[in-house]
């Protein structure tokens, strides 16, 4: 007779994780490609609403002109060269690529770019924002949305399936 180690799951005999409700199965299955989508969607409009203001030189948020204080914080508070060139990739990133996240378009390759960019941000900004006070959770959950969306792609509903880059 073998015995069952305590730390293993608990599978039924299809394999997959016994479940605490059975019964909400099929609503799980069912629900999982389109809340995934939705997820990408949400991360893609999210990121977008910092985009378009510094494209278009509109004030964002306390921000009067978000396109300055993305070439202040790579070229002052990173002390990075070509910040002006930078920032206009930033926006452009921003923009597009989050437009091209939300649809589900080079989800894997935007998505490392997305973490990159967030862990640049919270190591950027971590000592002026810190916990709660003004928001470095944020650009933290960002970055890990971006890199569940590196690892897993873009998924059921999105532009990458339909081209066949992803199964």
């Amino acid at each position: 007779m073998s015995t069952t180690n305590r730390t293993e799951v608990v599978r039924s005999t299809s394999g997959h994780p016994r479940l605490l409700f059975p019964f909400l199965a099929t609503f799980y299955t069912r629900g999982e490609p389109i809340t995934y989508a939705l997820l990408r969607v949400a991360f893609g409009l999210s990121i977008l609403t910092h985009g378009i203001p510094k494209l278009l030189g509109l004030p964002h948020g306390s921000m009067a002109d978000p396109m300055a204080g993305t070439t202040h914080l790579i070229g002052n508070v990173l002390g990075l060269p070509f910040a002006p060139q930078l920032a206009i990739f930033v926006a452009l990133l921003e923009t597009f690529g989050a437009i091209a996240i939300a649809i589900g378009f080079g989800t894997r390759l935007l998505g490392l770019v997305f973490t990159v960019q967030m862990i640049v941000i919270c190591f950027a900004i971590g000592p002026i924002y810190p916990w709660i006070d003004r928001g470095i959770e944020y650009p933290i959950m960002l970055g890990f949305v971006s890199l569940l969306l590196a690892i897993r792609g873009g998924g059921r509903y999105s532009v990458d399936r339909r081209l066949g880059f992803e199964r």
